[in-house]
């Protein structure tokens, strides 16, 4: 059977933060960000390893102490300058531990609030497809369209849109050829580098407290979160 690797491309400096550090070691509860994205995947027993990829210079990880994961985790300092260059690097960094059927579930380091459920409806999902998928949410807001100066062109139809969230599972023969190619540096996701050599992922219903941090009032919005989480 494949088995099932994640990777987490941690390589980005997050300016959209406004803070003097790479916001995946942005503090939450005590802890950074990128530890929630970690244990989410390095605790789950589908998982086989987790492999983190990082700026070569990144001085900020080895701060902190994730012997809670050293058995299942692998830290690759190999990232690039976009987040598709990151995971096509890691990819390769990981190749000789993961074999071209097996599955990688490629996730952000800035998504704290990945549950089992939403990780587990991925899997089950994917498993008997080609190519794989990702988790999304249908889009239920009105979209518009605006110009160059922030002037509404006209509304968007929200049917059948959704939108995009990660982990994202593909094939790793599959996203290493899509990513591959030079227009594929600056897609996204990684859904849109397989869409781009012509495949269809699959959407899987993710879950609206899967957010991703990007602004400074995201990261209240994550601590309620985790809290309602636990106190559940």
């Amino acid at each position: 059977m494949p088995r099932i690797f994640a990777l987490v491309p941690a390589a980005g400096s997050g300016s959209r933060m406004g803070a003097d550090i790479p916001k995946q070691y942005l503090q939450l509860a005590g802890m950074p960000l990128l530890h929630y994205a970690l244990r989410s995947l390095c605790e789950n027993a589908s998982v086989e390893r987790t492999f983190v990829v990082l700026a070569p210079n990144d001085d900020n990880f080895a701060r902190y102490d994730w012997r809670a994961f050293a058995s299942r985790l692998s830290t690759l300092y190999c990232g690039g300058k976009t987040r598709a260059a990151s995971v096509f690097n890691g990819l390769l960094a990981a190749r000789d531990a993961i074999d071209a059927d097996d599955w990688v579930l490629v996730h952000d380091a800035v998504r704290p609030c990945l549950t089992g459920t939403a990780l587990a409806r991925l899997i089950v999902a994917l498993r008997d497809e080609m190519t794989g998928g990702l988790l999304a949410l249908p889009v239920v807001d009105t979209l518009k369209r605006a110009d160059a100066n922030d002037y509404v062109l006209h509304t968007e139809t929200r049917e059948q849109m959704w939108q995009a969230q990660t982990p994202q599972m593909f094939r790793y023969r599959l996203l290493l050829e899509a990513l591959r190619s030079p227009d594929s540096l600056e897609v996204s996701d990684e859904a849109s580098a397989l869409e781009r050599i012509g495949l269809r992922p699959k959407l899987v219903l993710g879950d609206s407290r899967n957010l991703k941090i990007t602004y400074p009032q995201d990261l209240r919005l994550a601590e309620l979160i985790m809290a309602s989480q636990e106190a559940a």
